[in-house]
């Protein structure tokens, strides 16, 4: 099966929101990635705007209209209303649902589904409705599966920090994949898809892979985008690709 790569675009935005100016420009950098092979583009829009803007949404949902229709358009974000109007605007082939308070510099954990299920479920139903696929941000913790299921989600997504987070140490990622492994195991054995992300790099995309060869999609910001800066983007999205296993 073939590991799909979504480019997550938030850094790119960070880095332009530095100055008040239009670069890098978040559309054009989308727009390489895209000619380079991507599967789709990914954004984390959130409430204070800090890297990704309410704005950029139209633009990279016209992006992909109309130069690249075969792409996919993953927004994540906690489903705030505020949140969810923005996704019924910008139409997103695929919704990532995370648990994150507006305060995180970023995602940190998945959902506590045995918790959480009934806030999600109504929400996921919406989502479906209006044609999304949706995905779960879910923590290395296969007992939280059924329940993940239970809200009537097409995927999870492995949050993969912990296991980033192991780069200096070997056993410890050798553990990390073990608990990767054994949840997705058990959402695949349950029908779900599997996405994986955050903290993903060239050197540990293929050990992971190599555990999960059913993983779907793998989406990657910021390593991606600090090997963009030394190879450029295009160069970068190959060499990614060419680590989830895609003849480039």
């Amino acid at each position: 099966m073939t590991v799909e790569l979504s480019v997550n675009l938030n850094a790119v935005a960070m880095l332009r929101n530095r100055r008040d100016l239009p670069w890098p420009s978040v559309i054009g950098l989308g727009r390489i990635a895209l000619a380079a092979g991507a599967h789709g583009l990914t954004v984390h829009p959130r409430p204070d705007q800090r890297h990704i803007r309410f704005s950029d949404l139209p633009e990279i949902r016209a992006l992909i209209d109309e130069e690249f229709p075969e792409a996919e358009f993953n927004i994540e974000g906690y489903p705030s209303k505020e949140f969810l109007d923005l996704v019924s605007a910008a139409r997103p082939e695929q919704v990532t649902l995370v648990p994150d308070d507006p305060s995180q510099p970023t995602s940190d954990h998945g959902w506590d589904f045995a918790a959480a299920g009934g806030f999600l479920e109504p929400i996921v139903a919406r989502l479906r409705g209006e044609g999304a696929r949706v995905s779960l941000f879910a923590d290395a913790d296969p007992a939280q599966i059924p329940a993940a299921a239970a809200t009537g989600c097409d995927r999870i997504e492995l949050y993969t920090g912990p296991y980033g987070a192991t780069h200096a140490d070997a056993a410890a990622a050798r553990a990390e994949i073990d608990r990767l492994g054994q949840t997705a195991d058990a959402a695949l054995g349950l029908g779900l898809g599997v996405n994986a992300g955050h903290d993903l790099t060239l050197a540990n995309l293929p050990p992971l892979l190599a555990r999960i060869p059913d993983l779907a999609e793998v989406s990657i910001g910021h390593g991606l985008t600090a090997d963009a800066l030394e190879f450029g983007m295009a160069e970068t999205v190959r060499r990614y690709r060419r680590a989830c296993g895609q003849a480039v």
